[in-house]
């Protein structure tokens, strides 16, 4: 079971590595959009929607980085108060419920992708008017990981309840080791 959740975790590390390199080209499009628009006063027809779509892989890539790295809002008082095991049974049961509701979200996403790409669907947002079924798809993804990095969560409360807590990831700092160093 652990050689299963390293790898559902090495898929949500490079979710978020992916999900950090679209930095990049996100900046470049709006550095150009700015000079476009002030500089030659000639503004472009896709930046707005380069800009939303991008930001939203983004976000949508980092979901399971962040899951996977306890970078998510948790409410630490009841779990510093309380047995771990009981804290893996919470967090089990809460697990289950979301991996659940995100399983059926990405497959309602999958379909809207399909009726997307088949209709031809643009945005209808700008002049550029793009096709929005790879963003959609992005949709589909973003929540697929997410889904199997909550899957991933779930075996390991079922870990802690069983008394084997996974041992924490090597050579990555999260969120708990940094408020630590604070």
């Amino acid at each position: 079971m652990t050689a299963l959740i390293r790898g559902i975790q090495a898929v949500s590390l490079w979710s978020g590595r992916i999900a950090a390199l679209l930095l990049l080209p996100l900046v470049f499009a709006m550095v150009y959009e700015v000079v476009s628009r002030y500089v030659f006063d000639a503004p472009t027809q896709w930046a707005f929607e380069v800009s939303y779509m991008m930001m939203g892989t983004i976000f949508l890539f980092g979901l399971s980085y962040a899951l996977r790295n306890n970078a998510h809002v948790n409410v630490d008082f009841i779990h510093a108060h309380l047995p771990r095991r009981l804290v893996g049974m919470i967090d089990c049961i809460a697990f289950v419920a979301m991996t659940g509701l995100l399983v059926w979200l990405t497959m309602t996403l999958a379909d809207g992708v399909i009726r997307t790409y088949r209709t031809g669907e643009g945005s209808g947002l700008s002049a550029w008017n793009p096709l929005v079924w790879p963003f959609r798809l992005i949709y589909a993804l973003g929540f697929g990981l997410f889904a199997l990095q909550m899957g991933g969560k779930v075996l390991e409360a079922l870990l802690v309840i069983l008394g084997r807590p996974l041992p924490p990831l090597s050579g990555d700092i999260t969120v708990d080791e940094k408020a630590g160093a604070a």
